[in-house]
């Protein structure tokens, strides 16, 4: 395939890249040819890119890539490498947590197409230019991220990747083999491991695990391995790394070379961020080569001490069922003794029971004759003789009490009468008029108070204490009447 040549961006014409203003001498008045270059600090050089890459972007630009070796941070910063995907060209960018926002997140994995704004700065402490971004807008899937997808599709649609084609695991292994570099940590962790558990034998097929080539080769060791009668399950694995040197463990090929393989593959790359495809299709996966080694290699140290604990757990376990039979033997010896002595002790036992029995009849019988003449007295006294007798003496009682209450009633009213009597007949006119006097009425019947009521002619009449007299006014004396 032919390379076509990088495409051309027109310059944005927005940016200055004048950096004369951030040096810390005037470069006009520099001399043409110097007898000797200014001298500078580290830290002075360091200022001087950073001012010079201030001015140049004073504003916010918009850079867009694809995504590579993304990794959080501890502290909730984002860091990634945004590559070109037409030129051979790449920038470190850094999101700090206070602009990270979940969508950003989201969208920030390795393979992915994204757009970044920010700002161009340079890193003193580590003399490194990156981009510091505020915001990430999603620009669509990455060539490379797609071009997986696709063959991770196709293989799921074929049936590498269901677990019912995983084999188990040997549980004792004779020989492992192993496909990793030679020169790497991978096999001597693994090696050590194996050592230290006192197991298996490794074999190593060695291979590139990194770089052009690296499929091709881990497939003839895988393949080499295979035909090894005596190997009986295969790591294949390296000691993590960015994405971009794990492709090789994505490769088609490799792939099916382990779906195809003989014995069981444990797949031992260690990165936990990046799934390479052969973890989805070898038997097992393991977080790293020493991880795998561990789960196939079986501790001696601790099946010998497991096997001396279920050792003593039996002979322990032997000796209490000893002693619970020989308990039981005894016991049943116990009980088939004389049986005149189990007729005896039964025969104790039932008149125990009688004498218990008679004492309870005796005691009831007792109660219920105290009952009884409990509830005869009640009766007798509940008899219609004696409640006649009661309630006549009652009535008796009663009538004599009414009789004492009525004739003190009597006297009190009697006497009350008397005194209200007496009183009146003090209060009467005819009491008055007995004594002499008369009482003069008009021919209205009211009576007279004054001599002015009259004048002469008036027709009276004179009420004394035996009947009336009538007369006429001659003639009045004193007192004008009442107007």
């Amino acid at each position: 395939m032919s390379e076509r040549p990088p495409p051309k961006r027109p310059r944005d014409p927005s940016l200055s890249f004048d950096f004369s203003a951030s040096f810390p001498f005037p470069l006009e008045a520099a001399p043409a040819a110097p007898a000797e270059p200014v001298v500078l600090s580290v830290a002075e050089l360091g200022r001087t890119i950073r001012g010079g890459v201030d001015s140049a972007f004073p504003r916010a630009v918009l850079v867009r890539g694809e995504v590579a070796n993304a990794r959080p941070a501890a502290s909730g910063h984002l860091y990634f490498t945004l590559k070109d995907e037409d030129e051979d060209a790449m920038i470190d960018v850094v999101v700090y947590k206070s602009s990270l926002t979940p969508r950003a997140r989201g969208l920030v994995k390795d393979g992915s197409r994204i757009r970044v704004r920010g700002k161009p700065a340079f890193w003193a402490p580590r003399g490194r230019l990156q981009m510091v971004g505020d915001r990430v807008d999603d620009e669509g899937k990455g060539a490379l991220l797609e071009a997986l997808e696709r063959l991770k599709a196709k293989l799921l649609a074929e049936g590498l990747f269901d677990p019912e084609r995983k084999r188990a695991l040997p549980s004792e292994p004779r020989i492992v083999g192993v496909v990793t570099s030679e020169t790497g940590a991978v096999i001597h962790d693994i090696v050590r491991v194996a050592a230290r558990r006192g197991g298996a034998h490794v074999l190593l097929a060695p291979a590139r695990v990194q770089g052009a080539g690296a499929a091709e080769s881990m497939v003839r060791a895988l393949e080499l391995l295979s035909r090894i009668a005596g190997v009986d399950v295969i790591i294949l694995g390296r000691g993590g790394g960015a994405a971009d040197d794990l492709l090789a463990f994505s490769d088609e090929a490799l792939v099916r070379a382990v779906a195809a393989c003989r014995v069981p593959v444990v797949a031992a790359v260690g990165h936990d961020v990046d799934v390479p495809l052969v973890d989805f299709v070898a038997d097992a996966r393991a977080a790293t080569p020493s991880q795998a080694a561990e789960m196939l290699v079986p501790d001696r140290a601790a099946r010998r001490a497991l096997l001396q604990k279920n050792v003593a757990l039996l002979s322990r376990a032997m000796q209490v069922r000893l002693t619970q039979q020989r308990n039981e033997w005894l016991r049943a010896q116990g009980a088939l003794s004389d049986p005149r002595l189990v007729l005896a002790s039964w025969q104790q036992k039932k008149d125990d029971f009688d004498a218990r029995l008679a004492q309870a009849a005796a005691r009831i019988a007792s109660e219920r004759s105290r009952r009884v003449a409990q509830l005869g007295k009640r009766l007798a006294l509940l008899h219609p003789r004696v409640v006649l007798v009661r309630e006549r003496a009652a009535v008796d009682r009663l009538t004599a009490r009414m009789a004492s209450l009525v004739s003190a009633r009597l006297a009190r009213e009697r006497a009350t009468l008397a005194n209200r009597a007496a009183s009146l007949d003090a209060l009467s006119p005819l009491k008055v008029l007995s004594r002499g006097y008369a009482i003069a009425l008009t021919a209205s019947g009211q009576a007279v108070r004054r001599a002015g009521d009259l004048k002469p002619g008036d027709a009276i009449s004179l009420r004394v204490h035996s009947g009336k007299i009538h007369a006429i006014v001659a003639a009045t004396e004193g007192g004008e009447a009442e107007r």
